[in-house]
């Protein structure tokens, strides 16, 4: 795509995406097309824009196929970096989640928009200055190459299968319902729409498939919301006016004597472990691979500023968002579904119910639907709302297409990450560096495939709900790769025993946690930290382990000392370090 035209072009891209749902409301509203074909629509149509998008976009560049030619503009960059960012636990499940937890889900939205300013003031713009392909090249570069690479290779690719598994999951339950097809069968079938996004064109293909997917996912997830908004307040702006669901939902609470009010603090966690979560997810999302290498994609280091402050933008615009989304979500809930006789309960309870995500029992036998009896998957919540508001079906249509956008957009990243890892970081630096650019790309793609079929079975067996996998992702992240890159960047004296000891023992810890905590027969808790915090252990272990340990070992060379002087300044040229710095 030329740059010069490209806001042209994604500003009619824009104006038509809107002009095809507003052609399939007509057509809803004349009668032609039923929910059925609406959702094959939303779901073919989609796809096949990402796919023309990777063809389009095919390379045989190594170049652009790992970093995308580092010629994307910070505006765009920051685009595709909001919707890799803004992956199926954000589109699907955040809102799912504060609409079950209440004040504790905003644990979700605070630490992950904190852990982007971290990643902004601390990271993005001395990772850029290094010029390199991957978050492992840094590693090696920073404290030596062999066994630290490694290491980084291994807690990436532990890191964003994790991720992945919960992508792919998050593909199986929009195909399910929206295409009337199973679950495991609907993994499969999104997991084509994964590679036909990545597997020509690498990285070139998943960054402009990316910024395609941000422009669906941002206007499906604010239609329904604002629509919801306008119907119950008058006003269409949700973000302000859910300080009136959150009255109306606690004088339904008190009519309906449920007890655990959705406005008080600290129901389901304690302040210590609200604390220690969000603490994880800020650190996880400063040192997740697959969004540190999206700032290799930018032409210099100046650009990665902007697409930090840019990506940033828009991923406020879904977060800023998402609390209005599940306080309007469960008005409607208690005000029209609650309290309603079970046999006359609309279609969409019956669909979703097909599924498994919804369950409804009549404990008491009185046929009347009562709050405890509604069994509501936190994954259903966003997409399952436009059909409980009421709303005409285009506009569940429009949901399952951004939430698939969602899934698919941070899938191919991750995709790219592990792809990348083992070709780039172990076959052509440790194994065969002579491996030509023709086999190191077909190594790639191979790769590409294997991961996606792997990660898409073990999405079948529904381990958890999508967020809490996530978030599994981000405690390995922060206990992995947050202290190595900060200290390397901010601190001369981290050298490569440090880094490689405290790796390790962040990861073990982290990972141990979870299992102990996840285990019925132990069930480990310590203050009252459940495992989608294991993070807060590891990290600072790792921390501590580093710093310890690089002041019991030698030094770093006098090179690498300089080499961290050099990044510190940005508009220096970087000469220690293979690649253009700006």
């Amino acid at each position: 795509m030329r740059i010069d035209r490209l806001g042209r072009i994604w500003g009619m891209y824009t104006l038509a995406f809107a002009g095809v749902v507003l052609l399939v409301w007509a057509l809803e509203s004349a009668g032609i097309l039923g929910s059925r074909g609406i959702g094959y629509i939303f779901m073919g149509l989609t796809i096949a824009i990402y796919a023309l998008i990777g063809i389009v976009s095919r390379t045989n560049k190594l170049d652009e196929y790992y970093v995308a030619g580092r010629q994307i503009p910070g505006i765009f960059n920051g685009m595709a970096t909001g919707s890799d960012w803004m992956s199926a636990a954000s589109f699907i499940s955040m809102a799912g989640l504060v609409y079950a937890l209440g004040y504790e889900g905003l644990g979700y939205i605070m630490g992950w928009t904190g852990g982007y300013v971290l990643l902004a003031v601390f990271l993005a713009p001395y990772i850029r200055k290094f010029g390199h392909y991957t978050i492992p090249d840094f590693v090696a570069a920073r404290y030596g190459d062999g066994f630290p690479r490694v290491v980084a290779v291994l807690a990436a690719i532990l890191v964003s299968s994790t991720y992945l598994i919960a992508q792919v999951t998050g593909v199986g339950v929009v195909m399910s319902r929206f295409l009337g097809i199973p679950y495991n069968i609907g993994v499969f079938v999104g997991l084509l729409g994964v590679l036909v996004c990545s597997f020509l064109g690498g990285m070139r293909a998943v960054t402009w498939t990316q910024v395609a997917q941000y422009i669906i996912l941002i206007i499906a997830y604010l239609v329904p919301v604002i629509a919801i908004s306008t119907k119950f307040t008058g006003v269409p702006i949700p973000q302000l006016m859910y300080g009136k669901a959150l009255t109306a939902i606690t004088e339904l609470e008190a009519k309906y004597g449920i007890t655990k009010a959705y406005v008080q603090p600290f129901n389901d966690w304690s302040p210590v472990m609200f604390l220690a979560f969000t603490l994880s997810l800020m650190a996880g999302t400063a040192g997740l691979p697959h969004i540190l290498v999206r700032f290799y994609t930018v032409p210099s280091v100046r650009e990665s500023r902007y697409s930090v402050g840019w990506a940033l933008f828009f991923i406020f615009l879904l977060y800023f968002t998402a609390p209005a989304y599940a306080a309007f979500a469960r008005w409607e809930i208690l005000q029209n579904i609650v309290g309603q006789p079970i046999a006359s309960l609309p279609a969409w309870a019956a669909a979703w119910t097909k599924t498994g995500l919804l369950t409804i029992k009549d404990a008491n036998g009185d046929g009347i639907l009562q709050f405890a009896e509604l069994g509501i998957n936190n994954d259903i919540i966003v997409l399952a709302t436009p059909e409980i508001a009421g709303l005409p079906y285009v506009v569940a249509g429009l949901v399952a297409a951004g939430g698939l956008a969602a899934a698919l957009s941070t899938a191919d990243g991750l995709l790219m990450v592990v792809a990348t890892a083992i070709s780039h970081d172990i076959y052509y630096k440790l194994i065969n560096p002579k491996a030509s650019d023709k086999a190191r790309l077909f190594l790639s793609k191979v790769l590409l495939i294997v991961v996606a079929i792997i990660a898409a079975w073990i999405a079948t067996f529904r381990l958890q709900f999508i967020a809490n996998i996530v978030a599994w992702a981000f405690s390995l992240a922060a206990a992995s790769f947050f202290p190595i890159l900060v200290l390397g960047i901010w601190w001369k004296r981290a050298n490569r025993y440090g880094a490689i000891t405290g790796m390790i023992v962040g990861l073990l810890i982290t990972f141990a946690y979870i299992i102990l905590n996840r285990h019925p027969a132990v069930k480990l808790e310590l203050f009252g930290i459940k495992d989608t915090a294991a993070g807060i252990f590891g990290m600072p272990i790792n921390f501590l382990i580093t710093y310890v340990v690089s002041l019991l070992t030698p030094a770093p060379d006098p090179k690498v000392q300089d080499l961290v002087t050099e990044v510190r300044y940005p508009k220096r040229l970087l000469r220690t370090v293979e690649g253009p710095a700006d």
